[in-house]
This record gives C-alpha cells, sequence and structure tokens, in this order.
C-alpha cells in the first residue's frame, strides 16, 4: 500500500510539473485566439471566451515567405552539417587520425563558444566577403554550430560499429571511402537521424545569426518575420501568437516523429562492452 500511495504521489507530482512546464505554451496558443479589443484586459481570459483566427489569417497573409526562407536554411543547413560531420565522426571513430583526441576537444571546445562572439566575427568575414544579407550565408554560420555536435554524435555512434564487419569489408577489397558510403553510414541512421533534427532546429529556431549577418535582406527567416508585427506604438500580440504557433508546428512534428532515433543516437557509445 505504501508502494503504491508514493507511486500516485510522484505520478501526480509529474503531472503538476508537466502541466507548470507547459503552460506557457498553453498561453502562447490562448493569446494567438484572443481578439485584439481583449488583449489588455485585467484579469486575462484563462481560456479564449471569443476565439478569432485573424491572428493565423495574418501568419497566412504575411509570413508564408520568412516559413519558406526558414525551411530552405534549415534543410541546407542539415545537409552541410551531413556532409561535413558524417565523414570526420567516421574518420575519428575507425581511422583514428593523429592528434585525433585534440580534435575531439576542440570540437568541445567549439561549441562552449557564444553565439553573440561568433556573430560578430562572422560578421566582419561576411562583410568583406559579400555574404552579408544571404540565406546561404546564414547556412554556413548555422551549420558552425551544429557540424561539431554532428561530428561528435557520429564519432561516438561509429566507435560502436564492430570492427569486424568493416574488415570484411576491407578484405573484399573496399576503400576506406567505400567502407564509409556502403558500411557505416548505413548502420548509422539513428545518428543521421539525430544530427539532421538537430541541426534542423538549430536553424529554424536562430534569431542571433538571422538578426545579426540577414537583417536587411530580401530573404529572412521566420525568426525575423515576427517583427513585422511589432511597431514602436503597436504590437499585434494575437499575431505575435499565432506566428510562434505555427512556427513550433514542424519543430513538434519533427521530434514526435523521430524521438526513437534520437534516443539511440545521443545514447551511442554511452557503454561500452
Amino acid at each position: 500500500m505504501t508502494s503504491r500511495t508514493g507511486s500516485r504521489r510522484h505520478t501526480v507530482i509529474g503531472v503538476l510539473l508537466t502541466a507548470l512546464m507547459l503552460f506557457p505554451v498553453y498561453w502562447m496558443l490562448n493569446v494567438s485566439l484572443t481578439p485584439q479589443s481583449d488583449m489588455r484586459k485585467s484579469p486575462p481570459d484563462l481560456l479564449p471566451l471569443h476565439p478569432t483566427v485573424e491572428g493565423y489569417r495574418a501568419v497566412l497573409h504575411d509570413q508564408l515567405p520568412y516559413l519558406g526562407t526558414s525551411l530552405l536554411i534549415g534543410l541546407g543547413t542539415v545537409a552541410l552539417t551531413l556532409v561535413l560531420a558524417a565523414p570526420a565522426g567516421y574518420s575519428l571513430a575507425k581511422l583514428r587520425p593523429r592528434g585525433g583526441g585534440l580534435l575531439s576537444l576542440a570540437l568541445l571546445i567549439a561549441q562552449m563558444i557564444p553565439g553573440i562572439v561568433m556573430a560578430m566575427g562572422f560578421y566582419g568575414i561576411f562583410l568583406d566577403a559579400g555574404l552579408l544579407n544571404s540565406w546561404w550565408g546564414l547556412i554556413v554560420a548555422d551549420s558552425t554550430i551544429s557540424v561539431p555536435f554532428g561530428v561528435m554524435i557520429f564519432a561516438a555512434f561509429m566507435s560502436g560499429i564492430p570492427d569486424e564487419l568493416t574488415a570484411a569489408a576491407r578484405i573484399d577489397g573496399a576503400g576506406a571511402l567505400r567502407v564509409f558510403w556502403s558500411v557505416v553510414l548505413p548502420v548509422s541512421r539513428n545518428a543521421v537521424v539525430t544530427v539532421s533534427l538537430f541541426g534542423f532546429l538549430w536553424a529554424w529556431s536562430d534569431f542571433v545569426f538571422a538578426n545579426t549577418l540577414d537583417g536587411g535582406g530580401d530573404l529572412r527567416p521566420i525568426t525575423l518575420g515576427i517583427y513585422h508585427y511589432i511597431g514602436n506604438n503597436n504590437q499585434e500580440w494575437n499575431a505575435i501568437m499565432a506566428t510562434a504557433v505555427v512556427a513550433s508546428v514542424p519543430a513538434t512534428v519533427l521530434l514526435v516523429l523521430a524521438q526513437r532515433y534520437v534516443a539511440a543516437g545521443v545514447t551511442a557509445g554511452a557503454v561500452k562492452d
């Protein structure tokens, strides 16, 4: 009986903590359905008593180009990250080059550099190279965040692949590149999904790089498109929150679909036989 009571208590606590963490998401949805005339009501309504979809109409009318740009930048970041991180992770895990330990340490340190510091450095480089206000410049910048993470995930995952598998391929005459492409990469699906997901989410939610490197471009991501509704004397909060809701849908869907692959990819290499 005591064990059952303790289990129920833990369940109740878990539900309360989950509700507390999800309340901002609910409030974002509530505000997105609230008419502009009720926005300054005090106290605010906990439920949208007079719901409106004007905010969502505004999003569909104004924000689709920004959403398209974010999708383009996210997919481009994923592609560039995989092209760079997968071979690098394979090299560290299976080819074991000289200085591999120092390289792993450098990748770890790279993830500790604040984004605003990197953005300032990129600004000077992009200004000289003529890459400011370009969507492909943002792909390069966002990839500098995801590539170090991707290399570490791939290296951890690929180190768990049995050496006998790659040795058998070499006996059959496969070179290092063929072993990577035909043997190692196909069995690294969980790592590929994990790196792709995190790379896309980082690019999709990026604001620092976008605001610093593409603040005046024609193709701006959704994190900057939201400023369409913010002015000096007026803030369209229902449209702002509707934009946030719509922008969170792709990330939510990807997380739900890929959660089991992510769990396997992130924990790969954590336990050694």
